[in-house]
């Protein structure tokens, strides 16, 4: 049985080998939109930073209705994050977080007033660690054949 500080490790090598992450909310006509998001910065698992356009239609629909999911995709795994949003609007936040990425999205700098910082807080994260291409695909292949189960690696949720 794996230790709850062993979860979040392995969450976060999941995180940080992931580039782009998806940001999904809940429109303002109630619909869930998807969008890529570079995260910029987390200390922990449980609370991870974004930069994005004050004026989006997404900061608008997050205003409304904070309930948020981060997803992390690579190699090392998958990593599933429910939480909520938090619109910040600190000038330094902002000029920490920003780096080369931003600008090549955002308009401005970080001096300008519509790019603002995203804090997400997590409550959960759903993951499942890769045990690699190659064995995943073996673990595949002697579950076809011999009927049985697969050990596709590691899947647990754990609070943070």
């Amino acid at each position: 049985m794996t230790t709850h500080d062993d979860q979040t490790q392995t969450v976060t090598a999941i995180m940080r080998d992931t580039r782009i992450a998806v940001l999904t909310y809940v429109s303002q006509e109630g619909a869930l939109v998807s969008t890529p998001m570079g995260t910029q910065d987390f200390e922990h698992p449980g609370t991870t930073w974004f930069l994005t356009e004050r004026s989006s239609e997404k900061v608008r629909a997050l205003e409304a209705d904070p309930r948020v999911n981060v997803a992390y995709a690579s190699d090392a795994g998958w990593v599933s994050l429910s939480g909520t949003a938090h619109v910040e609007q600190n000038r330094g936040k902002v000029e920490d977080l920003w780096d080369a990425s931003a600008g090549a999205f955002m308009s401005g700098g970080p001096e300008d007033e519509d790019n603002i910082a995203l804090r997400i807080d997590a409550t959960t994260a759903e993951y499942w660690e890769s045990p690699g291409k190659v064995a995943a695909a073996v673990q595949f292949v002697k579950g076809l054949v011999t009927d049985s189960q697969p050990d596709l690696g590691d899947n647990d949720t754990i609070r943070l």
